[in-house]
Parts: C-alpha cells; structure tokens; sequence
C-alpha cells in the first residue's frame, strides 16, 4: 500500500505539543519537510514545533514554478500555525521568500514581523548579496551551469554518502531538469533581488546559521546578511556544507535551542514554573 502524495501547495504539521513558544521549521527547494527529521529530536521539547510542506518540495516540483505568488504561499504557511508562528526557522531559498515577503509586507506599510506574531528569525544557508555590483556574467554562469551540484548535495547528505558518485550525478541532474529552467529562473531572482532587500525593517532577533564548506549558499554572505541585520548574528557551522540540519544536526539543534531560549526567554519561564512547583514544599 502506498501513502498517497498530498498535493496541496501548502500544508503545515504540528510535530510536538510542548507549552511553550511555536517554532515553524520551512524547507528549501527540492526539499521537503523530512530536511528536519535529525535535528527536530534535539530542539526544545518546550516548544511546539510544526513543519511546512512548500509548492517547492520534491514531490511538486515540477510543478512549483507555476505557482504564481510565492510569498503569498509562505505567508499561508505562517497563518496556517495555530496562534502564529513565534520563531520562523527557514533554509536556503525558503529563506529568501521569507525574507521577501517580510519586505513586501514592510514596503506596503505594515509592519510584517507583527501581522505574523514573530519574535525572532533562523535563517539557514541564505543566499544574500549586499550589492548589485556583486552579481556578474560569471556568478549567472555558475549557478546556471553548475546548478546541478546543489541537488546533488541534498542527495548526498540525505543518503550519508551511500550512493556512487555516478548515481549521485544522475540524480542530481534528474532534479535539477525537474526544476526546469523557469523554476531555476524563480530561485535566481530571488537571488538577484537580495541587494534591495530593505533589512533595515528586519528587527526581531536574528540567527544566521551557515555552513563551513557550503559552495553554494557561501558563509561569507550569511556574514554579511547577518551585519545587514539590525539584531542579526551569524555562526558559521564548521565542517558541513549546505545542510547543516543533516550534517551537523546536534550542533545546529544547539544552536538553535539555544537562540530560542535566549529571544523567548523559555528557560526563564521553566525555570519559575518549577520555583512555583516547589513553593509549597519549602
């Protein structure tokens, strides 16, 4: 028997029912909502913590480009968690919608962050670029060209390395032709667009998470998105590359916990919860 695919462009799963704050995990491209399975065990079992199935993930995305809003699909992901999302933990190219959809928001004269209820932001492996100037024909060339290579390192760290190189390859190619040209053209100008991103309007506290290795979201730019940040901070995972929620999973969830204790004060809260349980006793 084989479990039907859901095909709606957007549905969320509540994965825990702690007390605390809700803590919405969203994928990247050619992903899925099991890009989490190692790191959700290790996040706070305080929180409630749900996980988004994007118009991007595997199972749709040869269908995803046409989807013609797709900050419009984010935002219906951020509404579709019970009470509203109080951390939004967001890889890769959900990180740029995330991002552009916040600004949108911003620039119509809302205040984005507040319509959503959020109070703090993980952006993991973002793609950013400060200036207009650092996009050039040979930066469009090797995310064109070797765009490919970005698939096959989702493949390869979701298999541990598993799969010979050749499979890897073919695999990585396959998706990539999946994705078609005017999807990759999507992810892309997105991409182009990271320079007019208003962050200045961006103010909750933000953790940029990326990885040592990662050749294709670079460090360098979760650095500078991070500086670009009004409460932005950027850690640098050593060793791993662009999933470091599989690669590293203990020392991301570490990360990651640790933030979320930090900007909604959890521990504070289980720490007077527990003084409270105990005030009887003394």
């Amino acid at each position: 028997m084989t479990t039907p695919v859901d095909l709606r462009p957007v549905s969320v799963q509540q994965r825990t029912t702690g007390s605390g704050p809700s803590v919405l995990l969203l994928h990247g491209l050619a992903a899925n909502d099991s890009v989490w399975e190692r790191a959700l065990p290790l996040l706070p079992d305080d929180c409630r913590l749900w996980t988004a199935r994007l118009p991007w993930r595997t199972e749709t995305i040869g269908e995803w480009d046409e989807q013609p809003n797709l900050r419009g699909w984010l935002a219906k992901a951020l509404e579709a968690v019970e009470g509203g999302p109080t951390v939004v933990v967001a890889h890769s190219m959900a990180a740029n919608v995330l991002l552009d959809l916040l600004d949108q928001r911003n620039r119509g004269g809302g205040d984005a962050l507040r319509q959503f209820g959020i109070r703090a932001l993980v952006l993991v492996s973002p793609f950013y670029r400060g200036s207009v100037d650092a996009f050039d024909w040979d930066t469009i060339s090797y995310y064109l060209n070797d765009f490919h290579l970005i698939m096959e390192e989702g493949i390869r760290v979701h298999s541990d390395g598993r799969l010979p190189a050749d499979v890897q390859e073919a695999m990585g190619r396959r998706v990539r032709d999946r994705v078609g040209p005017y999807g990759w053209f999507r992810f892309f100008d997105l991409y182009l667009r990271t320079p007019h991103l208003r962050t200045g309007g961006i103010t909750v506290p933000t953790l940029v998470l990326s990885g040592e290795r990662d050749f294709a979201a670079r460090p360098e730019e979760g650095v500078a998105l991070a500086a670009a940040l009004p409460a932005g901070d950027c850690r640098v995972l050593p060793g791993c590359g662009h999933f470091p929620m599989i690669e590293a999973a203990e020392e991301f969830a570490a990360a990651v916990r640790d933030f979320i204790h930090l900007t909604t004060g959890v521990a504070a809260q289980r720490g007077h919860a527990l003084l409270n349980a105990l005030e009887p006793q003394r």
